[in-house]
């Protein structure tokens, strides 16, 4: 019956389409002349709605017909952008030589995508062969909405500021700072600086962030690495790698669905587990000598990058900070981290060890 019924509404629709003169459901995309108020409104409540905006389709006046092509119909303004304006012109030999350069921008919440066109010029001319920190852009503002997003190796850009939703976006091994201004007078770690999803699906490169993001961070983190004095609801949602320092307190529902990564959380009041998702993952202390080195090393290069005065505390007197911090990792992903050791104290190099300890689980069920 669903079968009939799909073939009887693809038949009815393409009669309409073949009517109208159009070949493809594509060339049906933002086709507003196709449609009219109705005459039969539900309610008198209805005809006050004003729908010219919607209705009105000023891009439709020279290429209305048959061969309309919507991506016609929008106009990004590309060349508006700070990337294109300032970043590109100011990178240009670089782009060529490799030869590194630094530059100060001041920006605005209206300067979406920051860094991204740049990103995308420095890959095609040296793919991942750029060293670290090589083109660097010091912002001072508000960055706009994925600030920074997609950034690869060799890129680096700093925010005195704050900054807006998707902030790390797919980051792709490029460095990202963020720290508020250097005059505030608030404390960094009881403030939000950033706003939801920063790092979202990030796989390399790292962030430091002095003050507190909002809610969902580093979800679907593969890889990046990244620290932050506190998060909203939901962090590291869906997490499969990376590592994520947390020196502050987090939202409800920290690590659900986590399956790889380690994330290592600042409990000082002892109540993480009453906000953790533990359907699979494991609270512990941190103990192991590479977790504490690991730990404390993140923390450094977070004081380095963005000068916290949380963690400058933490690190003046570390051993004391140390047993209120808890390691978050996936239960799977700490037995194959296991199953690793295990098999280079047999002699397997690092990629042997890893393989091996696959099959090993596999046949393990």
């Amino acid at each position: 019956y669903i079968v009939t019924f799909m073939k009887f509404v693809a038949s009815e629709l393409r009669e309409i389409m073949a009517k109208l003169g159009i070949r493809t459901v594509a060339e049906l995309t933002g086709r507003s002349d196709f449609l009219e108020v109705r005459s039969d409104l539900a309610n008198s409540r209805a005809g006050l709605l004003d729908l010219s905006a919607i209705l009105s389709n000023p891009y439709l006046e020279d290429t209305a017909g048959s061969h309309y092509n919507p991506d016609d119909a929008y106009d990004f303004k590309l060349e508006e952008t700070k990337d294109m304006q300032v970043l590109l012109k100011e990178f240009k030999k670089n782009l060529k030589s490799g030869a590194p350069k630094t530059i100060s921008l001041q920006i605005s919440a209206t300067d979406r995508s920051l860094g991204t066109i740049l990103g995308s010029e420095i890959t095609k001319a040296f793919g991942e062969n750029l060293a670290d920190d090589s083109f660097t852009v010091n912002c001072t503002g508000s960055g706009g909405q994925s600030f920074g997003a997609f950034i690869p190796h060799g890129l680096t850009l700093t925010l005195e500021g704050d900054s807006n939703d998707y902030f790390g976006k797919g980051l792709s091994g490029g460095h990202l700072v963020l720290y508020p201004p250097k005059n505030s007078t608030f404390k960094a770690d009881e403030n939000i600086i950033v706003g939801n999803v920063a790092l979202y699906g990030a796989t390399s490169g790292s962030a430091f962030i002095a003050g507190v993001a909002g809610e969902r961070f580093a979800v679907r983190n593969s890889g990046a690495y990244a620290v932050v004095e506190g998060v909203g609801d939901h962090g590291c949602e869906y997490m499969t790698g990376g590592r994520v320092v947390v020196l502050g307190e987090t939202g409800k529902n920290f690590a659900a669905g986590m399956s790889g990564g380690i994330a290592y959380v600042l409990d000082e009041k002892s109540d993480l587990y009453l906000r953790a998702n533990k359907e699979i993952v494991e609270l512990e202390s941190v103990t192991g000598k590479a977790d504490v080195m690991e730990l404390k090393g993140l923390i450094e290069q977070h004081v380095k990058a963005t000068g916290s005065e949380k963690g400058k505390l933490i690190l003046e007197d570390f051993a004391s900070w140390l047993p209120k911090f808890k390691k978050i990792i996936p239960n799977d992903y700490k037995r194959m981290q296991n199953m690793i050791v295990r098999m280079e104290e047999r002699g397997f190099n690092s990629e042997e060890a890893q393989i091996e300890a696959f099959y090993a689980a596999t046949r393990e069920g």
